[in-house]
């Protein structure tokens, strides 16, 4: 019964996730944190544009709550925006700016945008990055999938699965679909075996052991 009820309610907020990814669009949402309080739950959209999101007077969050309260059954919701303060370490944003700039002036160039994107994120100060566009929708007469990559990501153990940023969109396209992932390692990731050399201190002998040393 605990499982069944642990299942509905990761359902229940992956559905509201996608929910607001498409209400608010693709170029303003990031991701959403929710919690349980007290007085009701408490969804927190994280977001490079809070203005746009919040409309004017906030008439946006107005209407997200009302539709959060009546569609999705939530007890009294209350909506903050978080504002990303480098959108450019911010996996998801950065795949669906990809995806907003596929949309707005094609594929064609998909390797100077996917190129660009990734300097975009290694100058914000990233350890690493990855940057991978594949479908049907990519212009090339051979690979269908091309992989951009700096610096150093770690692929395997619990440091990629908890402290790398992952994002993923999708570009619907009239030549067909690409999909954009994005893998950022963001500065202040800490690994287990990382080495670090301290500087030798030096201890200057006291007046007794100076002494001492005279006399002896």
């Amino acid at each position: 019964m605990i499982e069944k009820n642990f299942v509905s309610q990761k359902l229940k907020e992956l559905e509201i996730q996608n929910f607001l990814a498409e209400e608010i669009g693709k170029s303003k949402y990031s991701y959403c944190e929710i919690k349980k309080t007290p007085l009701g739950d408490k969804i927190i959209i994280h977001t490079s544009k809070p203005g746009l999101v919040v409309g004017k007077k906030g008439e946006n969050i107005r209407h997200l709550t009302k539709v959060l309260k009546e569609k999705f059954k939530m007890d009294n919701p209350q909506i903050e925006v978080a504002e990303i303060e480098k959108p450019e370490l911010d996996a998801q944003t950065m795949a669906e700016l990809i995806v907003t700039t596929f949309e707005r002036y094609g594929p064609k160039r998909f390797k100077s945008i996917g190129y660009k994107a990734l300097q975009r994120i290694m100058d914000a100060g990233a350890r690493g990055a990855e940057i991978i566009i594949s479908g049907r929708g990519v212009p090339s007469s051979r690979a269908k999938s091309w992989r951009f990559y700096a610096g150093y990501l770690k692929k395997c153990g619990e440091e990629a699965v908890t402290q790398i940023k992952k994002g993923f969109c999708v570009a619907n396209l009239k030549s067909g679909s690409i999909g954009v992932k994005v893998r950022i390692m963001t500065p202040d990731v800490e690994l287990p075996d990382t080495i670090k050399i301290k500087k030798e201190i030096k201890v200057e002998p006291s007046e007794e052991e100076k002494e001492g040393k005279k006399n002896a």
